[in-house]
């Protein structure tokens, strides 16, 4: 809820800087269109070398007008955008404020500006075309800023759609691991204690030590859940995996051989819990369980700095199997792991199997660096 909370006034604050950018560039395009009037009605002038300021301030002057006229057209828009009009309607709504704005342009401000100048208004003999051309002026200046003002509110409902979207996206994400999670706990836990039953029934005192061992476990799984973090140091996975691996030992004796290659330097980064035991118990289930000869299970961690990943090996030497049937089974373990990463870390991760009959099974994880 908080971080809903924090996206929503990111969100806010993004549009006020929108309309604040929005504004200093209506008032700069003014400022410079009416400088530039003010120098084309006295080109003539600059010619011969001379130049009157008070051309340049009368400029400022006479468009100052119809610069705050045309800014009334962004709430007119917002009024436009919130009744959701046809475009039909939007375009008669536009023409018949574009001929207001071109005769109060050309008529009152025309007449204001002379007041000003001479003290009264002057009646003066034009032909029409005198008229025609600074109306049809008018209204296309109207029409430009009418555009860039919908185009400014499409744009932003456009961003607003997409930030939605990608907030939408992110729950789903967070939803989905979660649930995933929650399928590897239940799992874990299930696995764990029929090894546990199945002890019980060689070794009563192995079961009991093998029963606090499992204490040590599952308050790391519970601590996992509580802290509200899916995260934890690789250091944390790996004293995991070695209580897991200790609790097997006591089940399957001197068969187990572990060869543990660890680079230290990794030990601080983060991966998401419960990433390397299910990894493991796939080789406890598949290498040793099936069969009575002594085995060997390989846990190797690698940090590749220049690359910012760290890599996780686990290998057995079991009897290992065709690649598409182990992609084609129904066990989670190693596919809610894989999915997992896609979900948190997408192209940046990686998640390689490689086996075949009789060449053992391997599984590498590449995962970005991350500090907890």
């Amino acid at each position: 809820m908080a971080d809903t909370v924090v996206k929503a006034s990111g969100a806010d604050s993004g549009k006020g800087q929108l309309m604040r950018r929005m504004w200093y560039f209506y008032i700069l395009a003014w400022v410079i269109y009416s400088i530039l009037i003010g120098f084309v009605i006295q080109i003539d002038g600059l010619s011969k070398g001379q130049f009157e300021l008070k051309l340049v301030l009368y400029s400022e002057l006479n468009t100052l007008p119809a610069a705050m006229m045309l800014a009334l057209i962004w709430p007119l828009t917002a009024y436009i955008e919130r009744k959701g009009l046809r475009p039909f309607a939007i375009v008669l709504i536009h023409l018949a404020l574009s001929m207001v704005f071109g005769f109060l342009c050309h008529y009152l401000i025309s007449s204001f500006m002379q007041f000003i100048e001479h003290g009264e208004r002057i009646q003066e003999s034009k032909p029409l075309s005198a008229y025609i051309w600074p109306y049809l002026y008018n209204l296309m200046m109207y029409g430009v800023v009418a555009s860039i003002f919908h185009a400014v509110r499409a744009s932003e409902a456009r961003r607003a759609q997409a930030m939605a979207a990608s907030q939408a996206q992110g729950l789903l994400v967070v939803a989905e691991l979660a649930s995933l999670r929650n399928k590897l706990n239940p799992h874990f836990l299930f696995n764990t204690l029929h090894s546990i039953i199945a002890l019980v029934r060689k070794d009563t005192r192995a079961a009991e030590a093998a029963l606090f061992r499992f204490s040590d476990m599952l308050r790391y799984v519970l601590d996992t859940e509580k802290g509200g973090s899916a995260h934890v140091a690789l250091e944390e996975e790996l004293n995991f995996v070695r209580d897991y691996l200790n609790l097997e030992a006591l089940r399957l004796g001197p068969r187990l051989h572990v060869d543990w290659q660890l680079d230290e330097a990794a030990n601080g980064y983060g991966l998401p819990a419960l990433s390397v035991q299910p990894l493991v118990e796939n080789s406890i289930k598949h290498a040793f369980n099936p069969r009575s000869q002594p085995g060997n299970l390989l846990i190797r961690t690698r940090l590749k700095a220049m690359r910012g990943v760290m890599e996780i090996t686990i290998k057995d030497d079991g009897p290992g199997a065709e690649l598409a049937a182990v992609q084609a089974s129904t066990g989670i373990g190693v596919k809610t792991v894989e999915r997992r990463l896609q979900l948190e870390y997408g192209q940046r991760a990686g998640f390689v199997m490689a086996t075949a009959p009789g060449q053992g099974f391997e599984i590498c994880l590449t995962i970005p660096l991350s500090s907890i």
